[in-house]
């Protein structure tokens, strides 16, 4: 197994810890914004080193790949650190805050011979492959449609009073459902959305995405208040519908295979959430490493590239600022 080093000590580190060590994983070292960041973090996960450096934990021989998971402005520069000093690297999502920064990324990656692979976890998730399996299979026949959205109120956190000190809300929430897209229908050919923008900041939005052949997505996203956290994916044959909250969820409903399934009684599919769900993601990026892959093929370069590129239409056209 690859030994570990963690960027990063908010909330979003704390799950993923408890769930890399909960798969065996060996965690070597840790960075933090201070040092008493990092140490309590250490303390908390039993880590044996913390630093405020980051350039030392990357000079570690103890340290094979390392996890980033500080705010998305930040990412570029802290991943490029990484594979530069030799680190394979799993950076949270967004991987960059745009299209052309997550290609610097992943060519650079490719000179340095080294992992990189957003932390897209939702592709791991047992329901997802599964359903991905069952529909490439031909279950639902040609897909027509997708619809997803992600809106909760934002939740303020020290240093993050207001919806718009934490950064794009497309970016952190609506990659779900422009990657849940992407995955059935593939890259759009037009995009058209509107949103509600604050300091030249998304605060909530919501697109239709069009494909050849009438083919379609609806989708939306919030930091502002609820929506429907639920999704669902359509095809000549049936439907499929993802139970809230779609992206970790552990339940979906098949609307496919006969006129009792369809219409009355769709069959359940359930695969119950492990720890904090980021387990599988965590096996398979290991392996991939062990194995000698620089990408995996689940969340590669050209799926992670075009589903930034597809956030960046779609910023478009509700921000201009962002144009």
């Amino acid at each position: 197994m690859p030994r570990w080093g963690i960027v990063g000590t908010g909330d979003i580190s704390d799950r993923l810890v408890a769930d890399l060590l909960a798969v065996d994983g060996e965690i070597t070292a840790v960075w933090g914004r201070t040092a008493d960041r990092a140490s309590d973090f250490a303390s908390r996960h039993g880590i044996p080193s913390a630093t405020a450096d980051r350039a030392e934990l990357f000079s570690r021989d103890d340290v094979d790949v390392v996890y980033i998971a500080t705010p998305a402005h930040t990412h570029t520069e802290i991943t490029l650190e990484a594979l530069d000093a030799g680190k394979h690297v799993l950076v949270e999502k967004p991987i960059a805050t745009s299209a052309s920064d997550a290609e610097l990324l992943f060519a650079r990656a490719a000179e340095s011979d080294r992992f990189l692979m957003e932390a897209m976890w939702m592709r791991f998730n047992p329901l997802h492959v599964e359903l991905i399996d069952r529909i490439a299979g031909g279950e639902l026949g040609a897909i027509r449609s997708v619809r997803a959205s992600f809106g909760t109120p934002f939740s303020p956190r020290p240093g993050k009073s207001r919806p718009e000190d934490g950064g794009s809300i497309l970016r952190d929430r609506g990659i779900y459902p422009v990657t849940l897209a992407h995955w059935f229908l593939g890259t759009p050919e037009g995009v058209h959305a509107r949103g509600v923008v604050s300091d030249a900041v998304d605060l909530s939005g919501h697109a239709t995405l069009e494909h050849s052949g009438g083919a379609f997505a609806q989708l939306a996203w919030s930091g502002v208040e609820f929506l429907d956290l639920s999704a669902a994916i359509s095809g000549e044959r049936g439907w499929i519908t993802l139970d809230p909250m779609f992206w970790a969820g552990s339940d979906a409903h098949v609307h496919a295979g006969s006129a009792e399934r369809i219409f009355r009684a769709p069959e359940q599919v359930r695969h119950p959430r492990v720890g904090n769900g980021y387990g599988p993601m965590l096996e398979a990026v290991s392996a991939a490493i062990e194995s000698g892959q620089r990408e995996h093929p689940w969340h590669d370069a050209k799926t992670t590239i075009a589903v930034t590129r597809t956030l960046d239409r779609i910023l478009a056209e509700i921000s201009p600022a962002s144009r």
